[in-house]
């Protein structure tokens, strides 16, 4: 009998499950800020978090961001110090407001959720956002509530457009949201902040003058991304300008309608020479202290998140140690005690029956074409009709990260019908992908870049296959290899020089099934599972 307890946990110990583990295990190797001695590092998460908003609720920090096109739509971060974050949900699950979003008579690039702002009050989540329309001066906002930051959660689309909102619940019982760009207004909402109250009162039009020793390239610019508080009696509006080389102001007045004014609270360009500490907001924590989020554009890996105290001077919210307006490097932590580094999830086994936090798709997806159970351990993706990857649907996506990361997937092609194409790449515009491309009966190996072959293999013939993506901030390069093994992988095609030709949106690495033909409607392509690996220098 113990000879056979043997067999079967040796058995147990080979099986795929373990080896899954296993290699689940070897690859969580990422950036992290926690610098495990009680500081940490900015930028805290080394990937596109762009927009930032951030609350505290008793004991824990909310997080929120932009997501564009992506759904689920208002990714929401949990952290309890600050530093160490992990996804709680998202605010949208899917855009009902246009058949664009669902790829049917065009698409919605860019257009999605913008710079949305968190607010917890009387028990009730709130998230604001604008979504703007293609001419950019139209658009709608939205207001989602939600119990638990998990949701579910309730969306109301209002018929005004409040372009980058503020929340603000007053303490005299009134709601206003601040918005605009260039100019600035209020409007105030009703009680339960779900419809407005009259409408926008113009609270600022005066162009901020570019601060000495910055590298923007014009020397005066008006606001926007508005976050507002209200500290000690004054209405604080903090606020971006500049652009990517840019800075963070904050106005005040003891009026919510003004007049206001001014202060440069950080000027800095230093951790990334160019590029300007700008947009986010602050949060006070339970031992007086505050903090303030803040976002710097990266490039092609997106705009990336950063942790720095405030100092209070004269009664304006200086950002950098000491208030001296520059940002900080590391930092000791803002609460101490916690010894686990946590960081968002990127790694996939597929074998839960939900899909991971860490995954948003191309436009809302089709549900009635993926499937985590049809095959047990994998995520199916059935192919539907499209063009190009552009104009596909259910493309799965999640970030590329920096300085440096590469991810790699196990794909089964033994559902592929006749013009599928199924594979795995980075996506953007311009994109790349290695794919398997069936042709009638037979299997080819194909790179693509941006919509051109540039090379491939014919009668390509394993069933399975492993391929890998890697990309840097050093050039912003994506690279592109294959396997057969597993094990060996040969560099294929050509690179991709990421861009950004979707603006502000960053490239993420995806995987991908479509058809462009009538007759791949309905086969299926199998991932068996997605691993990340990044450095944490």
């Amino acid at each position: 009998m113990y000879r056979k307890l043997l067999v079967i946990t040796a058995a147990i110990l080979t099986s795929s499950l373990f080896t899954k583990i296993v290699a689940q295990q070897k690859s969580l190797q990422k950036w992290t800020a926690d610098n495990g001695n009680g500081t940490y590092k900015n930028p805290i998460l080394w990937g596109d978090w762009p927009d930032p908003d951030i609350i505290r609720v008793d004991d824990d920090f909310y997080f929120i961001s932009t997501s564009m096109h992506y759904v689920p739509g208002c990714p929401i971060l949990h952290s309890k110090d600050l530093v160490n974050w992990e996804m709680a949900g998202y605010a949208v699950d899917h855009y009902t407001e246009d058949e664009r979003y669902n790829m049917k008579g065009g698409n919605m690039y860019l257009r999605g959720s913008w710079a949305a702002t968190i607010r917890h009050h009387n028990g009730l989540f709130y998230v604001g956002f604008c979504t703007p329309s293609w001419d950019k001066e139209k658009g709608n906002f939205s207001i989602c509530t939600a119990k638990n930051i998990k949701g579910p959660w309730t969306r109301t689309i209002f018929p005004e457009y409040l372009y980058d909102p503020g929340l603000l619940f007053d303490d005299d019982g009134k709601v206003y949201v601040v918005h605009g760009q260039g100019k600035l207004y209020v409007t105030e909402l009703a009680a339960n902040a779900l419809s407005t109250v009259g409408g926008p009162k113009q609270i600022w039009s005066n162009p901020i003058e570019k601060p000495q020793g910055s590298t923007a390239p014009y020397d005066r610019y008006g606001m926007e991304g508005s976050h507002v508080y209200k500290i000690n009696g004054y209405y604080y509006i903090t606020c971006p300008a500049g652009g990517t080389e840019g800075w963070q102001v904050c106005l005040r007045s003891k009026n919510i309608y003004g007049p206001y004014e001014q202060k440069i609270i950080v000027q800095d360009e230093t951790s990334y020479p160019g590029n300007g500490l700008h947009q986010g907001g602050m949060v006070q924590l339970k031992d007086s202290t505050w903090w303030f989020v803040i976002m710097q554009d990266r490039g092609a890996i997106g705009r990336v998140p950063h942790l720095e105290p405030v100092a209070w001077k004269d009664g304006w919210p200086m950002i950098g140690e000491n208030g001296n307006g520059k940002g900080v490097a590391t930092h000791k932590k803002p609460i101490q005690g916690n010894k686990n580094k946590i960081v968002p999830a990127t790694t996939d086994e597929f074998t839960k029956t939900q899909l991971g936090l860490q995954w948003q798709w191309n436009h809302n997806p089709d549900n009635a074409s993926w499937s985590l159970t049809e095959r047990k351990g994998h995520m199916r993706l059935h192919a539907s009709l499209a063009t190009d990857l552009t104009t596909a649907r259910n493309t799965l996506t999640q970030r590329v990260q920096g300085p440096y990361s590469e991810a790699t997937v196990e794909l089964d092609v033994t559902g592929l019908k006749d013009g599928d194409i199924a594979g795995f790449g980075i996506f953007q515009s311009p994109y790349a992908y290695i794919a398997v491309r069936k042709k009638g009966a037979e299997n080819n190996l194909i790179m693509v870049n941006n919509g051109t072959v540039i090379d491939s293999i014919t009668h390509f013939s394993p069933k399975k296959i492993w391929l890998k993506a890697t990309a840097t901030d050093k050039g912003f390069e994506g690279n592109f290899f294959y396997s057969t093994d597993g094990k060996n992988f040969k560099q294929f095609g050509n690179v991709l020089k990421m861009a950004l030709g979707y603006d502000w949106t960053a490239n993420r690495f995806a995987l991908l099934h479509f058809s462009m033909t009538q007759n791949g409607v309905g086969g299926y392509a199998d991932f068996n599972w997605f691993r990340f690996q990044g450095i944490n220098e």
